[in-house]
């Protein structure tokens, strides 16, 4: 029985639930647009050190001010030693599930961690995306087998993950592929991730705890986890003759493909055709466009059956491989990425807080009767 006026949407599809300047969406007309610049735009010719300030002041900085920001984020990348110890005594757990309690205690040795005002949260921001890059980087040689690598306080927020990650410098080409492709995931309006830290920040906890709250719903494979299993497809394709065959049979089974569809867009999502672009480079530069010719195939072939389109998700993953990138990575490079629209959206709720308390449609039993357990 329920007193509610309007019935419940199931996964609160189309909800409005409360306004926003961080990040705007059409999904009708394929519109992606953060604080008013559409992402075409950023994807072409910004860098991710720009959409960092972009998202977290409204506007775009003048050169001195991206100066700033990037010696900030360069002076913030090294972690605390207690924290790299503990990273080296985690058992071998998934990645996102390191992410969570890393960031989780990092929040122990951040002197502002309790600290709401908004002069402090714009400091954790800056420190927290330079720091979560640091810990993608370094999990991912501790679970290779390599020792952590020092980041280098004069490479760009990109190439010097790639050189922690690979202990190499990157190539031009993977440094813009990688700046883009963080662009591409830094904010998405109100995902699950992003709302589950909205939801946090509302009770007026810290910036870490509603970090730690969008990380946990980030790793779910209906969300983060997606580009993952893309690319898991990939893997079971094996070449690009069996592509056409496996997925018409996928689909025939009533398999799920994923890297198809969006709870928004009714149209083609508008980053998947960079991130289709940017693999292809990357697939020609590394001597193997296989895994693209194998997703472009199916593709067409969902294209035709279903009417759905490619999501972000899809050839994100193929961008990664071509750049040595393990696929257990994926989702924390997204999370490494989107912890800049978290911290936006944060703020944003910090500064004009109102606790985020839905109902719920009950469906259960009216009028029970209680029996006495002796009777039961």
């Amino acid at each position: 029985m329920s007193n509610m006026t309007s019935a419940a949407k199931a996964g609160l599809e189309d909800v409005v639930a409360t306004s926003s300047a961080v990040c705007y969406l059409d999904g009708e007309r394929g519109v992606l647009a953060y604080c008013g610049y559409d992402i075409h735009d950023l994807a072409k010719s910004a860098t991710f050190e720009e959409v960092c300030f972009l998202l977290w002041h409204r506007r775009l900085p003048a050169r001195a001010e991206l100066g700033d920001l990037q010696s900030q984020l360069a002076a913030a990348r090294p972690l605390p030693e207690p924290i790299i110890r503990l990273m080296r005594s985690l058992p071998p757990v998934d990645g996102m599930d390191a992410l969570r309690t890393i960031t989780s205690a990092l929040a122990h040795y951040d002197a502002e961690a309790d600290d709401m005002s908004a002069q402090a949260n714009y400091r954790k921001a800056v420190r927290l995306t330079a720091q979560t890059a640091n810990i993608v980087a370094t999990w991912g040689r501790l679970r290779a087998g390599g020792g952590a690598i020092a980041p280098d306080a004069v490479m760009g927020h990109a190439a010097n993950f790639l050189y922690m990650l690979t202990g190499k410098k990157a190539s031009p080409l993977a440094v813009k592929t990688f700046d883009v492709a963080l662009i591409l995931h830094a904010d998405h309006e109100f995902n699950a991730s992003t709302f589950a830290a909205r939801v946090t920040a509302a009770t007026m906890s810290d910036l870490h705890s509603a970090i730690v709250s969008a990380i946990g719903a980030l790793k779910g494979p209906l969300h983060g986890g997606a580009n993952e299993q893309v690319m898991l497809m990939v893997q079971k394709i094996k070449t690009p003759a069996n592509a056409d065959a496996w997925i018409r049979k996928t689909l025939a089974d009533h398999g799920r493909v994923m890297g198809f569809g969006h709870r928004v867009y009714r149209v083609e999502d508008p980053r998947a055709k960079h991130l289709h672009r940017l693999a292809q480079e990357l697939g020609k530069q590394a001597g193997d466009t296989s895994a693209v010719q194998i997703l472009d195939t199916v593709v067409r072939v969902v294209g035709e059956q279903k009417k759905i389109f490619p999501n972000v998700d899809l050839y994100s993953g193929a961008a990664y491989s071509s750049m040595g990138i393990a696929t257990d990575q994926f989702t924390p490079i997204f999370a490494m990425s989107r912890i800049v629209g978290w911290a936006a959206h944060v703020m944003e709720q910090h500064a004009n807080n109102r606790l985020i308390r839905p109902r719920a449609e009950y469906t259960g039993p009216t009028h029970a009767t209680y029996i006495p357990i002796d009777k039961r």
